[in-house]
């Protein structure tokens, strides 16, 4: 397994490779392989998604960049002070994440936006190098509960002592800290079961943290 936070060769994966040599022939001009993160290489806070979506961080290889999910993040992290910019166009736009990166437990597109657990746990040892990386008494933001409990099993921690819940609280190793969002998905934001308030709460308290220190 590897030590290092991102491999754009990949293909531990066989359903998600053959998935994404399939996508590269129907939209030639997409990035169509693994997305690294992006961001600032020493940012105290990170931000955990699910995985890159087709038409999104798939297409143009930064992640929630080019699909509806990316609109709520980028506004709120320009909002918090995280964003040069509170939108995010594509990897030469010149956008930079002052003291944050985004990253996903799944770095491939998988089929139907639905990674199966062996995904997600093949993934993980990526997530784990990246959360090592982090300094003491960073903040990360799990968008979704597959996100938040692959940070939890990178960490080596029990699930059943940190329970995903919106805007949920937990202690991390190394005074970090895990705050739980609902995904800015289409569906999330438009069912209104994660609105502009909620999310920005989650963002405000991150920053909260950080500024304390």
């Amino acid at each position: 397994m590897s030590e290092t936070a991102f491999d754009i060769e990949c293909r531990r994966c066989p359903r998600l490779a053959g998935f994404l040599d399939e996508v590269k022939l129907q939209y030639p001009h997409y990035h169509a392989r693994p997305v690294p993160p992006f961001g600032d290489p020493r940012a105290r806070l990170l931000v955990v998604g699910l995985a890159p979506g087709m038409h999104g961080a798939n297409a143009t290889g930064r992640p929630f960049t080019g699909d509806h999910a990316g609109i709520l993040l980028y506004q709120t992290l320009h909002r918090h002070g995280f964003a040069t910019r509170a939108e995010s166009l594509s990897m030469d736009d010149g956008l930079e994440l002052p003291d944050c990166r985004i990253t996903n437990a799944v770095k491939c597109l998988p089929p139907q936006n639905k990674p199966v657990g062996a995904e997600v746990s093949a993934c993980r040892d990526y997530l784990a190098a990246e959360l090592s990386q982090l300094p003491r008494a960073a903040v990360v933001i799990a968008l979704g509960s597959i996100a938040h409990k692959s940070v939890v099993a990178a960490l080596g921690l029990r699930q059943a002592e940190h329970a995903f819940a919106h805007a949920a609280e937990h202690a991390l190793p190394r005074e970090m800290t895990l705050l739980d969002s609902y995904h800015c998905s289409r569906y999330n934001t438009q069912t209104r079961r994660l609105t502009e308030p909620m999310f920005d709460a989650v963002f405000s308290r991150a920053r909260r943290l950080l500024d304390e220190g």
